[in-house]
C-alpha cells in the first residue's frame, strides 16, 4: 500500500510539473510590478553560481529573459544592451540575462552578441516559471527554431520539454521588488535602453 501511495505521489508530481511547463504564449502573463521576487541561484558561462540576492546587495538589477544564442532578435537586443552597458551600470544597476541554455551555449551567446554582462543558465525553466514567462511553443515554431535556425533545443536545454521564455525585462530594486517591466508575447518586442535608463532613474 505504501509503495502504491509513493507511486501515486510521483505521478501527481510529474503532472504538476508538466502543467507548469505547457502554458501557451498567450497564457503566460509575467510577474507584475510591485511583486517581491524570490531569490534564485544559477550557473553562469564559467559554471559559477550567481545569486540574485548577492547581486542585489550591490544595486538594482535589470533582469532579462532571452530565448537563446540562435535567436537573431535576442542577439541584437543583447548587443544593444552591451553598447549602452556603461550608461546602465553608471546608475549602480547590474544587467543579468537568462536563458534555458546550458553554460557552453551562454558562451556562444556572449561571442555572438558581445555581451560582457552576466548570462545565466535557467536549468529546467525554474526561473522562467517563477517569473511566469515560461511557455511551450507550437510544433511548427519548434521546427523553424530547431531546423532553420539551428537551435537544437533538446541538446542545449536540460529538459526535453522544449519550452522557451517570453523575452521580457524586469527592473528589480534592492528590496527585491519589481519596479518596472517590459513584457510582450510578441518576441520581436524588446525593452529599449532608453526606457531602462528612465525607469532605473525613478528608483
Amino acid at each position: 500500500m505504501k509503495k502504491i501511495f509513493i507511486t501515486f505521489l510521483f505521478i501527481i508530481s510529474l503532472s504538476l510539473t508538466y502543467a507548469q511547463t505547457t502554458k501557451s504564449v498567450e497564457e503566460a502573463k509575467g510577474l507584475d510590478v510591485g511583486i517581491t521576487v524570490s531569490n534564485f541561484s544559477a550557473l553562469n558561462a564559467n559554471n559559477e553560481i550567481i545569486s540574485l540576492k548577492e547581486v542585489l546587495q550591490e544595486g538594482p538589477v535589470v533582469l532579462i529573459f532571452y530565448r537563446g544564442f540562435w535567436c537573431p532578435v535576442c542577439n541584437t537586443h543583447l548587443a544593444q544592451l552591451q553598447d549602452s552597458l556603461k550608461m546602465i551600470e553608471a546608475t549602480g544597476a547590474k544587467v543579468i540575462a537568462i536563458s534555458p541554455e546550458k553554460p557552453e551555449y551562454l558562451e556562444k551567446m556572449s561571442e555572438k552578441s558581445g555581451a560582457q554582462f552576466t548570462l545565466l543558465y535557467d536549468e529546467n525553466y525554474e526561473i522562467a516559471t517563477a517569473f511566469d514567462v515560461n511557455y511551450r511553443p507550437k510544433s511548427s515554431q519548434l521546427m523553424t527554431y530547431n531546423v532553420a535556425l539551428g537551435a537544437k533545443i533538446k541538446k542545449s536545454h536540460t529538459s526535453d520539454a522544449q519550452n522557451l521564455p517570453i523575452p521580457a525585462t524586469f527592473i528589480i530594486n534592492q528590496q527585491g521588488e519589481i519596479t518596472w517591466r517590459q513584457f510582450d508575447p510578441n518576441y520581436k518586442s524588446r525593452s529599449s535602453v532608453k526606457h531602462i535608463l528612465e525607469n532605473i532613474g525613478k528608483l
